[in-house]
């Protein structure tokens, strides 16, 4: 009878360590998203959050009224994005990022090392139009292919005004150029 106790105890002590594993590799959030979609908003949410952390930055150091104005729309509208992102993600039962990726991060230091009409460069370069050039195709391919119809819907929204963002960078950039 000792014998067949210990078995059981040792069985179910395996069993709550098991069940104890799956709940720490759950993030807390019940979702039923595609791992796809759950990228899509992890990547959509870290993107808002270098957009918001680098044009701050900008307003920081910039000196040109111009790359100033652009920093404080993209403050705006991304802040606002991340929003809608946020309450799409909460509706899905999915937590979000609340902060950069570490490359985006790496990406931001070093955007901080540069002053004046440098700064104002870098920040528009990849701030502005790489950074916006990214994301127009994670959204793009979201907008096609996510596999719930809240995220495709969701990032289709979002498309114009990604590529408005984009269009002014590209304008930003060109009168650069020629100063």
């Amino acid at each position: 009878m000792n014998i067949q106790r210990a078995v059981l105890l040792c069985s179910f002590s395996a069993f709550i360590g098991l069940a104890g594993c799956a709940s720490r590799h759950d993030d807390g959030s019940r979702s039923m998203l595609s791992s796809s979609d759950q990228t899509f908003l992890e990547n959509a949410a870290q993107g808002n959050q270098a957009e918001i952390q680098g044009s701050r930055m900008a307003l920081e150091k910039s000196n040109s009224q111009e790359v100033r104005s652009f920093a404080q729309a993209m403050i705006k509208d991304h802040t606002a994005a991340n929003e809608k992102l946020s309450a799409l993600a909460s509706r899905k039962g999915y937590n979000i990022p609340t902060a950069p990726s570490m490359m985006q991060a790496t990406e931001l230091k070093g955007l901080n090392l540069f002053s004046g009409n440098a700064f104002d460069k870098a920040y528009v370069d990849r701030i502005g139009v790489a950074a916006h050039e990214a994301t127009i195709k994670q959204y793009e391919t979201a907008a096609q292919s996510a596999d719930d119809a809240d995220i495709r819907r969701f990032a289709q929204g979002m498309l114009p005004s990604l590529r408005h963002h984009l269009e002014m960078a590209q304008l930003l950039n060109q009168q650069q150029k020629s100063q």
